[in-house]
């Protein structure tokens, strides 16, 4: 074919294409787009602020109700991490130094009360609760090593777990806490051992817990149907020579280590004088061989732990405690742990997929309500919610409270290194009688819900915007709306419900609160909106979350 033919034909074959080609069959028309997710209601919108900030509040809830749930959590996910340190370093030191740990949990509640990382420091206070440091015991004059530990939580609780851990490891807050820094290696001449603690820990409350597990979480047994241990002594005495010959950094010698206020807040330096070169054994099987280094020893003992199998649903349970459900189903763990073993993208780890995962699974906000729907609020988490609401304030602007002794809880402040509760705790009858659990019950004593309820009275009824003689350093809420409302009851019901419970008031608790404002004067619509504030909060449907 000459180039003119060649020419005239491809110009042809051009113009049919351009035009269907001719061809009577019809174009085959693009898929239709998805339909949009259905609105979010301000009561699904303050369920999942209930499970991921310190408090669901109006203002909140419209923005979730604008962006959508994924886009809010994608949006939280992205937040910087709101510090502690920084700003107990700006203080000058008091003493004696422990005196600090005021200002530490001062800067605790303003970052859980008004940190646009909302979700980031639930978060990291979920993750308080699994690898516990405390300043309850060796670790009360050593506040900027927990301010410092805290915010390597907040940074992390959204990274890769395998790199938590290692933070977590070398930070001298745990190696305080649970003895690892200092450990020598063995020298029987002097008696020396090297201690446990930490090894323990790290296995059994940080990571893989005691006994082997399926995918969803239930206890994997042998052919007797006993649980299978995920560990023995000789794995325990093996991590315990790994973590051997860590001290505070910056010294000329393991022996002439000592705190500074610039050395409690930066990774433990390895002495390798004084770390036991000998082979040891580890999870699984693994034995390190002798003559490695301290540094090599520690990740690669830290690689088993990472890459055991138990971990995905162990911290999927953990979390999802922590923020969902006491309960979750196992679907739910194993739909969590597979995320953990797998983000997507063939990451291991990856803790911001593990925790959209957790507050995106249809278990997390169920259409129809089930049996193991929710959680007992941590009662810290109640005040902060009703603080949230109210936008609680001092005249100092300090938030210098001390909430470990009214409300059993206090940032960092745990009475051991098992947290304030046990996640295996069920309360005898109807809960233990069904198999389910309810961990934070157990700190729920006579004595320690007198104080919560004795304690919400005082700031409900006198520690208040319209309270005279407040001190400076007085923590009040602001109900003026209320105040405007009282002369209705229905409407000042109605606006204490929406602000705390999104509208979802029984007409039980509606009757009660509707029947002790009888007996209120029209004349004190402050006393009125105090009863009315303070009914809600100190209920069942309060402590609840859905």
């Amino acid at each position: 074919m000459n180039r003119r033919w060649f020419s005239i034909l491809a110009s042809a074959m051009l113009a049919l294409a351009g035009c269907g080609g001719g061809s009577s069959s019809p174009a085959v028309p693009p898929p239709p787009l998805p339909p949009p997710p259905p609105p979010v209601s301000k009561a699904e919108a303050y369920q999942l602020l209930n499970q991921s900030t310190f408090g669901a509040t109006e203002a909140a809830a419209d923005r979730v109700i604008a962006l959508g749930v994924e886009a809010w959590i994608e949006d939280q996910l992205d937040k910087p991490a709101s510090l502690q340190l920084p700003f107990l370093q700006s203080l000058p030191p008091p003493q004696p130094i422990g005196q600090l740990n005021v200002d530490r949990v001062d800067i605790w509640f303003r970052n859980a009360l008004n940190g646009e990382d909302q979700l980031r420091q639930r978060v990291a206070f979920a993750l308080s609760e699994i690898m516990v440091v405390s300043q309850v015991g060796a670790l009360n004059n050593y506040p900027y090593a927990l301010a410092s530990y805290y915010d390597l939580l907040a940074r992390n609780a959204f990274g890769n777990f395998r790199e938590l851990i290692e933070e977590v490891t070398l930070h001298p807050a745990m190696g305080i806490y649970l003895s690892m820094l200092g450990n020598e290696k063995p020298n029987p001449v002097l008696n020396i051992r090297p201690d446990e603690n930490y090894a323990r820990e790290l296995m059994q409350l940080f990571s893989i817990g005691l006994v082997e597990l399926e995918a969803d979480g239930s206890i994997a047994t042998d052919g007797m149907g006993a649980p299978i241990p995920t560990y023995d002594q000789a794995v325990i005495e093996g991590f315990a020579h790994v973590f051997t010959g860590w001290h505070f950094a910056g010294a000329r010698s393991f022996n002439a280590a000592r705190p500074t206020r610039q050395n409690q807040v930066v990774p433990m330096q390895l002495y390798p004088d004084f770390h036991d070169t000998g082979s040891k054994q580890l999870l699984g099987g693994v034995t390190l061989p002798a003559g490695q280094s301290g540094t090599q020893d520690l990740a690669d003992a830290l690689d088993t732990v990472f890459n055991h199998p138990n971990v995905g649903p162990f911290i999927a349970i953990r979390l999802i405690q922590r923020l969902v459900t006491s309960n979750p189903s196992p679907a739910y763990v194993e739909r969590v742990a597979a995320v953990f073993d797998n983000n997507g993208s063939g990451v291991r780890g990856d803790l911001r997929a593990v925790v959209k995962a957790i507050l995106t699974d249809p278990e997390a906000r169920p259409d129809l309500p089930m049996e193991i729907d929710g959680k007992i609020k941590e009662p810290l988490l109640r005040l902060t919610q009703l603080w949230r609401v109210y936008d609680a304030q001092a005249n100092d602007g300090r938030y210098a409270v001390f909430p470990q002794f009214f409300f059993g809880q206090g940032p960092l402040q745990s009475p051991s290194v098992f947290n304030f509760f046990s996640p295996f705790y069920a309360p005898p009858g109807e809960i233990r009688d069904s198999s389910l659990v309810a961990p934070e019950l157990q700190i729920a004593t006579e004595f320690q819900n007198t104080m919560v309820t004795n304690y919400f009275f005082f700031q409900v009824f006198a520690l208040h915007s319209a309270a005279e003689n407040l001190d400076d350093d007085d923590v009040y809420i602001n109900f003026e709306e209320e105040i405007g409302l009282a002369a209705d009851v229905d409407a000042l019901i109605d606006r204490v419900d929406d602000k705390l419970l999104a509208g979802t008031m029984s007409a039980t608790l509606r009757s009660e609160i509707a029947g002790m404002l009888e007996r209120v004067p029209d004349g004190d619509p402050v006393l009125r909106s105090a009863e009315t504030i303070y009914l809600v909060v100190t209920s069942p449907e309060f402590a609840y979350q859905r």
